[in-house]
């Protein structure tokens, strides 16, 4: 394939080998030659392509100049080469002892442009740069962590040729890879490794809490050994001060291993080296789960883990019996949908069923006594907290019939509607939290069990007003939609709990960061799996529309959803079996598989999940 060029030439088709494997067979693609001259100004990020597709880096060829060295560094970054062989050919010895391309991916609005640098202007030179520009979107750090960015992009890239051989190779380079987004998604995939809610332990006091931590990792080489060196190598910075690994300190896969597969009964045999050698059954359980659901995360086809130290099996733990040694959100399946119906009562459908009937919640949020404006039932199903249709009181009362409205637990001095009280949620610890917009005294609160003296969670680095609250199923992180002069973004939190100085703990909310950093209203959210949201929003200048994001600020592949118009609230079960609803101007509307949104009840103001 001949290269394809533009005048004043700023993009060309990435010369790399591509492979097909479809049924089997493999079909090499023809390999595109450099151009020998030219104003080249960038690598195009390659369109995205089916996910069978290989493509394989092509090492320099002989007399190559400096522009074309540089182009063809940049290609093999966004091939399949597993240690990036072949891009370091394209290095001298020493800067390809130096480079370091684990350190961090930089993801670029499309592929880096090259522009001349400051030196090496002459043919006769011996010593060439370019920097290589873009616009960031996101970066990927050591750990794999995905976090959004903005801002221009400028690095140096120094070529120098030998004196001996005549050759050019690029001697100075910025540390890690950048690529085009389109590249990115074509590379790296999104997973979740786990961990375990630093609050939950095995004693038998309480089952412990898996929480996802989500990383990226490279697609095709080989992702189950990554995910597994990833899971010993421990949680993300952002969510270590609330996790823990059950893995011993030290824990790794024995020197030597370079690739972990399944057997003929999908199941994975891990060895493990001696720090992990004298643990306990129920340790080695934990761990075993922690790996379990972390592949099964990346392929389902992970059906048991077996853990081997000391050359003896540790323990074996199957799919079966997971659930049985660690909870997760995802697992747990809601009894019922609620909304709010348009007599202002709290009503339900069985979960999943199929049975549109609409039945009034047992007890006094169900009978009419309490207009009510917003409503969230506890996880277990067994009690529910509910706003006044004016915003301003908060009741909490049992879902069982003939229970009392009672006093409210909670009121807000705001003076309007919009000034008061938002949706409130409930934690998995059954712990209540709402968010007073009072503008005088604006306040995010926590009611343990869903009474007592409210304790006011901290929240250091919050910039703007608090307009809905929704917990994670695991315990450990927040979503807040938030609103600074006029913009409504979506930010995630992590929860921290100490003891405090006074009778009642100290809970604040670390390191908001942003989920949707495209979006510039979001009106509605809901969690959605594991590490994942469904919100309701729009761009700037652009309409409204509903997709999935990832609690890290990256967007699945497939995250846009049929749009809506004048959404008012969105239910997403952390099951990704279970239906999605939504409530507009057109009433309860819930999304069947395969089509888009159909109207179910004609009146409905609020609908919700548990939790």
């Amino acid at each position: 394939m001949g290269a394809e060029w533009r005048e004043g030439g700023a993009r060309r088709t990435p010369g790399r080998a591509v492979a097909y494997a479809t049924c089997g067979v493999v079909l090499l693609a023809g390999c595109a030659s450099m151009p020998d001259n030219g104003d080249l100004r960038g690598v195009e990020s390659t369109p995205r392509q089916d996910t069978q597709v290989r493509v394989f880096a092509m090492p320099p060829r002989d007399d190559a100049q400096p522009l074309e060295i540089v182009q063809g560094f940049l290609e093999a970054l966004t091939s399949d080469d597993p240690g990036y062989a072949t891009a370091r050919q394209y290095l001298t010895d020493r800067a390809a002892q130096k480079w370091e391309p684990e350190q961090s991916t930089t993801v670029l609005t499309d592929g880096p442009a090259t522009d001349a640098g400051p030196t090496g202007t002459r043919d006769d030179g011996d010593d060439y740069s370019y920097v290589l520009t873009g616009t960031r979107v996101a970066t990927v750090d050591a750990q794999q962590s995905y976090a959004p960015a903005s801002g221009n992009y400028g690095q140096v890239v120094h070529l120098s040729r030998d004196k001996k051989n005549g050759q050019w190779r690029i001697d100075a380079l910025p540390q890690g890879v950048v690529m085009g987004k389109s590249d990115f998604q074509r590379n790296y995939v999104s997973v979740n490794k786990y961990y375990f809610a630093s609050n939950t332990t095995a004693d038998g006091s309480r089952q412990p809490m898996a929480v996802a931590d989500p990383v990226y990792v490279r697609e095709r080489v080989d992702p189950m050994t990554q995910m597994v060196r990833s899971v010993l190598t421990g949680p993300t910075s952002w969510l270590r001060p609330v996790v823990r690994s059950s893995f011993p300190t030290g824990t790794a896969l024995p020197k030597g291993v370079t690739a972990l597969t399944l057997d003929d009964q999908n199941k994975l045999t891990v060895p493990l080296n001696d720090k992990a050698a004298h643990i306990g059954q129920g340790k080695c359980d934990e761990m075993a789960a922690q790996l379990l659901f972390s592949l099964r995360s990346l392929t389902p086809a992970v059906d048991e883990i077996a853990l081997r130290a000391g050359g003896t099996q540790l323990c074996s733990l199957s799919e079966e019996r997971a659930g049985a040694v660690a909870a997760r959100g995802s697992e747990a399946n809601p009894g019922y949908l609620y909304f709010i119906d348009g007599q202002h009562r709290l009503v339900r459908m069985t979960s999943g069923s199929g049975d549109t009937k609409a039945d009034p919640v047992p007890g006094a949020l169900g009978d009419g006594t309490k207009a009510l404006r917003s409503v969230a039932v506890a996880r277990d199903e067994h009690s529910a907290a509910g706003v006044a249709l004016d915003g301003k009181t908060l009741y909490v009362t049992s879902t069982v019939s003939g229970s009392s409205i009672g006093d409210p637990v909670l009121q807000s001095k705001g003076k309007t509607e919009t000034d008061r009280l938002t949706t409130p949620s409930w934690d998995a610890q059954g712990d209540l939290w709402v968010a007073d917009r009072d503008p005088a005294a604006p306040r995010l609160l926590l009611l343990e069990k869903g009474g007592g003296q409210p304790l006011e969670v901290l929240t250091p680095g919050l910039d703007g007003r608090i307009n809905a609250v929704r917990l994670a199923a695991d315990g450990v992180r927040i979503a807040l939609i938030v609103d600074k002069g006029g913009k409504q973004s979506l930010l995630i939190g992590r929860i921290e709990r100490s003891p405090g100085t006074g009778e009642q703990p100290s809970v604040s909310i670390q390191e908001l960061r942003p989920a949707t950093p495209e979006l510039e209203q979001v009106t509605a959210m809901s969690w959605a799996g594991d590490s994942r949201l469904v919100v309701v929003g729009r761009e700037a200048g652009g309409v409204q529309q509903v997709q999935y994001v990832q609690c890290d600020g990256s967007v699945p592949e497939a995250g846009t959803l049929p749009g809506l118009t004048e959404v008012t609230s969105i239910a997403a079960s952390e099951d990704s079996d279970i239906p999605l609803f939504a409530t507009s101007k057109d009433g309860l509307l819930w999304l069947p598989g395969g089509s888009g949104w159909r109207t179910l009840k004609e009146t409905a103001s609020v609908t919700f999940y548990p939790g």
